[in-house]
């Protein structure tokens, strides 16, 4: 399944993670260790999983692997809102966007998806 053609969610998910990588390390200057921990490993995971779908065996493999990365995608979802939430961490709000937009993309294309297999 995979090409070497530009691939959206791809690109999304891989600029998503290095967004992720930095939002950490200003946790982490500010001391917020576990917040930094949950967020990086869900941020970052997206993305693991999108890619690990482009090599999925099959299309119910390759919806499996997407999910994945919605499930992920909502937890990263909650960590970026409670970041949002509490006092004293930096503003999340450009990441809770992106996020927004990926899901929306996750979900679009895991319908079109699935559409094609029932057909």
């Amino acid at each position: 399944m995979q090409t070497n053609k530009p691939n959206l969610i791809v690109e999304l998910t891989f600029n998503f993670a290095i967004k992720i990588i930095s939002y950490t390390e200003l946790l982490e200057e500010k001391r917020k260790f576990n917040l930094a921990n949950q967020l990086f490993r869900s941020g970052t995971s997206i993305g693991a999983n999108v890619r690990e779908a482009q090599n999925a065996e099959s299309k119910n493999d390759f919806i499996h692997k997407l999910k994945i990365a919605a499930k992920e995608a909502d937890e990263t979802t909650y960590w970026l809102m409670l970041c949002e939430k509490s006092k004293n961490y930096p503003n999340p709000n450009e990441l809770i966007n992106e996020i927004e937009s990926i899901q929306k993309v996750l979900s679009k294309i895991i319908a079109s998806t699935k559409n094609k297999t029932i057909k």
